[in-house]
């Protein structure tokens, strides 16, 4: 290979002192030199503002000017290589104000014979390939925080029209109109949703790039989340007219250290592509454990008998933005992020994607996790399509009573408060430990307490043991049941001992959870009708204001929609200006919902100002993108709701 060729200026007006220098570059070894002589200050000037050198000698007397000018003016003007300063004798006072100017070194002519000419050289080299990479590096630094820019303000401006997409298909759907159209609108639906996925798709590969997504790794029941995803998959796969079969021929762990939540996501995402391409036939999931090298390996495949890959295209599939079906057909839909984001999460957890795929003949699939140390877990044959399962999961029990479900895990919060709500209770929600012994306290004074409280056991600011134990100092006596992933042996007996009365393990069984409500609550029929009617009246004691500051027309409309819905009074102001006006004249409201981006300022800056003028009122964040917790640290802020609103995230944020 040729070495780099180092473009060299010599500012010398001495022609001998010329040929030498050249001389001795000539017989340095480290480097190739491509030397320009320039005699006069002022070429010397316009040469070095150009910036096309990668370094200069430059001498300190040059006829009646010194160098010291000329280095001044060539840093000023934007040179940025090193610049070593020659003169004919020693000089401290020289060396110093050289040294100040900006030169990187002084070296007299009299030792450019010796070693540390060289020495002199390469180290100035040397310092111009570090700032060079530091540049670099700081380049592109700035070109994520750029691109981190650009992906929050699509992800805003994609989630705001999306609000009032899916809000108003939301009430549509539950207006008396639906059944016109009620066809259509879950068409619309389906597709908003779909939409939402996409962009979800977009910005969880951009997290990846940027090195920042984080797995949560905790003891996984293999057996309930493989459950869930064939009770989730199972309403899609029939609905196409296929058969889906989950097996295990050898015995499973039954616990596995994994992320479930991006277990779930990569099982999910390759049998909807399964779905996608077959048109008849099955689906078949397989489950079982390997030995790869020294390690016991966690393996899925996923098989199909749909229309394959061909062999050209099975590498293309996982990279981003490749489909499988002809983009001009647009047979199939998608952003083909799917299989890119597959591979790169199973890279992250030790494991792989391997594809296996005929024309004709279908496609399968072959992942594989690594499930921690499970040489002493026990094992059994999973039967995952058992009918009685299935059939106990879809018949929830009858219960009455209030419930708080408290998660720092907003999905699971929900899908947990929606299980006990199609049971008849009513769900209020905490989002960590702190919070629910707010609303503990709130419900004890109006005499509405909780019936049973859900409670995660790890959460930030306050977890569920810590929660727990102040709970029972402040007198509850109703049930707690801890929501774990932990499932090792003792765990059971350490949380009775805190007060827990029972343990559901994460994933969240329905059929768990509706014992454990058949347990602790009671069904309506035994309930007597005073206690209820009590109740209601102290839970619809006030009814709530709020404050919407959004200048999107549309999603300030149908955020109002929704929460008058919800019975909420909700006065709208489109500018910061408006909201302040409003402010200054009424501040009775329950909670002030700001958007970040308003057409004559931020949300934050607002949210500051409120904070300063009516420190009483309570702020909520709604972006379209995940605010910068800097941003927003120092503000009184409630929570952040992430867009698009509906109805049931703003169910949790009048509850709370």
């Amino acid at each position: 290979m040729l070495d780099k060729v180092t473009k060299l200026l010599l500012v010398e007006d001495d022609e001998d002192d010329y040929i030498l220098t050249c001389d001795y570059l000539q017989q340095l070894d480290s480097h190739t030199f491509n030397v320009e002589w320039i005699s006069s200050p002022e070429q010397a000037i316009e040469k070095l503002s150009k910036n096309e050198h990668d370094i200069c000698l430059l001498d300190y007397r040059l006829g009646a000017s010194n160098g010291l000018s000329v280095l001044k003016k060539a840093i000023a003007n934007g040179f940025s290589g090193p610049i070593i300063m020659l003169t004919g004798q020693s000089n401290d006072e020289l060396d110093s104000a050289a040294l100040d100017a900006g030169a990187v070194d002084y070296l007299i002519k009299t030792e450019m014979s010796s070693s540390r000419f060289a020495r002199a050289i390469r180290y100035a080299l040397a310092r111009k390939d570090v700032e060079g990479e530091r540049v670099e590096r700081l380049k592109a630094e700035a070109e994520n925080r750029s691109k981190d820019r650009f992906l929050a303000h699509l992800s805003h401006e994609l989630r705001t029209p999306l609000s009032s997409i899916l809000g108003y298909t939301e009430l549509l759907l539950q207006s008396d109109f639906s059944h016109q159209a009620e066809n259509e609108l879950g068409v619309i639906y389906r597709n908003g949703k779909h939409l939402l996925s996409l962009l979800n798709d977009v910005l969880d590969l951009s997290k990846i790039a940027a090195d920042k997504l984080e797995l949560t790794l905790s003891e996984v029941n293999l057996d309930s989340m493989l459950a869930d995803v064939y009770t989730l998959m199972r309403v899609s796969v029939l609905d196409k007219g296929l058969t889906l079969r989950f097996e295990s021929q050898e015995p499973l762990p039954l616990v596995a250290k994994l992320d479930a939540t991006r277990v779930r996501q990569i099982l999910i995402n390759l049998i909807n592509n399964a779905v996608k391409f077959t048109d008849k036939g099955e689906i078949v999931v397989k489950a079982w454990t390997q030995w790869v090298d020294d390690t016991e390996m966690l393996f899925f495949s996923i098989k199909d008998s749909g229309m394959g890959i061909a062999p050209e295209k099975q590498e293309l599939i996982f990279k981003p933005f490749e489909q499988i079906a002809d983009v001009e057909s647009r047979s199939v839909g998608g952003a083909g992020l799917g299989l890119a984001i597959c591979a790169e999460l199973l890279n992250r957890m030790h494991g792989r994607i391997d594809l296996h795929s005929e024309i004709g003949k279908g496609s399968t699939f072959t992942i594989s996790v690594y499930p921690g140390d499970i040489s002493e877990v026990e094992r059994q044959t999973l039967n995952f399509t058992s009918a009685p399962q299935l059939q106990s999961k879809s018949a929830p029990c009858k219960v009455q009573g209030r419930v708080l479900v408290v998660d720092d895990l907003r999905d699971l919060r929900m899908l947990v408060g929606h299980m006990i709500s199609t049971c008849g209770a009513r769900v209020d929600y905490a989002e960590h430990g702190q919070q629910a012994l707010e609303k503990v306290r709130i419900a004890e004074a109006y005499k509405a307490p909780y019936d049973i409280i859900f409670i995660d056991i790890h959460m930030p600011i306050m977890g569920g043991k810590e929660a727990t134990i102040e709970l029972r100092k402040m007198g509850y006596k109703g049930p707690i049941i801890a929501l774990t992933a932990a499932t090792m042996k003792g765990i059971h007996e350490e949380l009775a001992a805190l007060g827990f009365n029972d343990v559901i393990p994460k994933p969240v069984d329905s059929s768990a959870l509706y014992q454990c409500l058949q347990d602790y609550l009671i069904a309506p029929e035994c309930a007597p009708q005073a206690k209820n009617i009590a109740s209601d009246k102290v839970l619809t004691v006030k009814k709530q204001r709020f404050l919407l500051v959004e200048d999107d027309h549309d999603a300030a409309q149908i955020t109002q929609l929704l929460l008058e819905s919800l019975g909420v009074e909700t006065v709208i102001a489109s500018s910061c200006a408006q909201c302040l006006q409003i402010l200054n004249h009424d501040q009775q409201f329950n909670k002030v919902l700001l958007d970040m981006h308003l057409p004559d300022g931020r949300g934050v800056d607002l949210g500051q100002q409120i904070n300063d003028r009516y420190p009483e009122l309570r702020l909520v964040i709604v972006s379209g993108a995940e605010p910068d917790p800097k941003q927003i640290k120092d503000l009184n802020i409630d929570r952040v709701l992430l867009k698009p609103i509906n109805l049931s995230l703003l169910e949790t944020l009048i509850s709370s």
